[in-house]
């Protein structure tokens, strides 16, 4: 509640009629001063007028008065200069150090206000609680805020680039590898894929890239995924045995259980055919990073993905089960998740720490360039009214509900300061 108020106080959603101080004197806000995130009080250079008379100081909030003394703010000079001391509850008044009284106002505010903000946050966790708001929204608004929050799902996947860069002394052949096997789990294996990347370094598997079958051994030896496979078949048995050797050589540790999920997935999606497919991409020398930074557009980028598969896997999606495996090793669908995912960040991050504002333009054209995506978040925004027409709109969608919705940070999001802002300034 307590944040609840300094974010009222912070964008002037108050009854500015109602506002005056506990003994009555009126208060005007000039200035509600910046918000502090530290220690000390909550607003600084805050200017308000009280009965004509201009303060300039701190602002301290706190849903009871008497929080001032639990905090022990009566006994610390940093709180002095606090003019204005905003309450929800009035059970007392409050002094400095000094022994001085200082201003306190209630602050005045729509009970309407208080309402739909819990049933923002009270909402359950699979509805989009604005759902009945957010598509009369203006359509200059929504296209501005789908721009921001793409841009800012963007920057998280950059962050994570420069910091495995960091990590491989600035190696984006390696970066590259752990972003494509990352993006090869799809969302619920995305976090065993790089787990298992990280644990076999493309440096030690490309001292055999001239053989598949090194590369497939190392990358299921390391995934846990033979443990349990059938002992009869002579394929598996090779990897095996192939694993054992090349695990003693490079000193390969195997990952803690990576759980890797395959509950009501489709046999094409498989962890082991993707990692099959991963191999296969790193068989015969893994340049992808330097072909990336230079296409032009998805299509190039596609035919870098236009993997084909051999022996085993052109008739298998797992060791245990028989059919349905294919040749071809990704699908359209398939290369537009990596391209999402993978390779626009790659060229977004390379633009941005190498200042080529040009790469920078390219990788956001490409997300332009991609149909929607299609799943259960876009879907959820979809019945609200949001329709979408490329993916980096989708992704600002995926943006709004992983980062704003799903932890209920209404507060901060533009939607939900929108409706909060119109129930606050409506008079009770």
């Amino acid at each position: 509640m307590e944040r609840l108020m300094q974010y009222v106080w912070q964008h002037r959603l108050w009854v500015s009629q109602s506002m005056f101080t506990v003994d009555g004197r009126k208060v005007q806000v000039i200035d509600p001063g910046m918000l502090n995130t530290d220690a000390g009080p909550d607003f600084f250079n805050a200017k308000v007028k009280i009965d004509g008379e201009t303060w300039v100081g701190n602002v301290e909030i706190h849903v009871r008065a008497s929080d001032w003394y639990r905090h022990g703010h009566d006994k610390d000079v940093a709180y002095d200069n606090v003019i204005l001391h905003v309450v929800e509850k009035d059970d007392m008044a409050v002094k400095r150090s000094n022994g001085d009284v200082i201003p306190q106002l209630c602050m005045p505010c729509s009970a309407q206000f208080s309402e739909q903000y819990m049933r923002l946050v009270g909402s359950a966790a699979s509805e989009l609680p604005c759902a009945a708001e957010i598509a009369s929204l203006p359509s200059i608004y929504l296209t501005d805020m789908i721009s921001t929050l793409g841009y800012e799902r963007l920057y998280q996947k950059v962050e994570r680039i420069e910091q495995m860069l960091a990590r491989f002394n600035g190696d984006w052949n390696e970066v590259c590898y752990v972003m494509l096997a990352r993006s090869l789990g799809f969302g619920i294996n995305s976090e065993a894929f790089e787990r298992l990347a990280l644990s076999v370094p493309l440096k030690v598997m490309e001292k055999h890239s001239d053989s598949l079958t090194a590369i497939e051994a190392m990358l299921f030896g390391q995934s846990g995924l033979l443990d349990d496979a059938p002992k009869d078949d002579t394929y598996i048995s090779m990897l095996r045995t192939e694993y054992e050797y090349y695990a003693h050589k490079f000193g390969l540790k195997r990952p803690l259980s990576l759980s890797w999920k395959m509950a009501r997935m489709r046999p094409q999606s498989f962890p082991h055919r993707r990692i099959a497919v991963l191999a296969s991409m790193i068989a015969g020398g893994f340049n992808y990073a330097s072909t990336m930074m230079t296409a032009k557009n998805v299509d190039e980028i596609r035919a870098l993905f236009e993997v084909e598969l051999s022996g085993f896997w052109t008739h298998r999606c797992s060791f245990k089960s028989e059919g349905g495996g294919s040749r071809r090793g990704l699908s359209e669908n398939s290369m537009s998740i990596l391209i999402i995912n993978a390779v626009v960040p790659l060229i977004y991050a390379y633009g941005q720490l190498c200042d080529d504002s040009e790469a920078c333009e390219r990788a956001v054209k490409m997300l332009q360039s991609l149909n929607p995506e299609r799943n259960s978040i876009v879907e959820l925004f979809a019945r609200a009214g949001i329709k979408c027409g490329d993916a980096f709109a989708t992704q600002a969608l995926i943006q709004l509900r992983r980062e704003y919705c799903e932890t209920r940070k209404c507060l901060y999001c533009r939607i939900g300061h929108r409706m909060l802002a119109l129930k606050a300034r409506k008079k009770e």
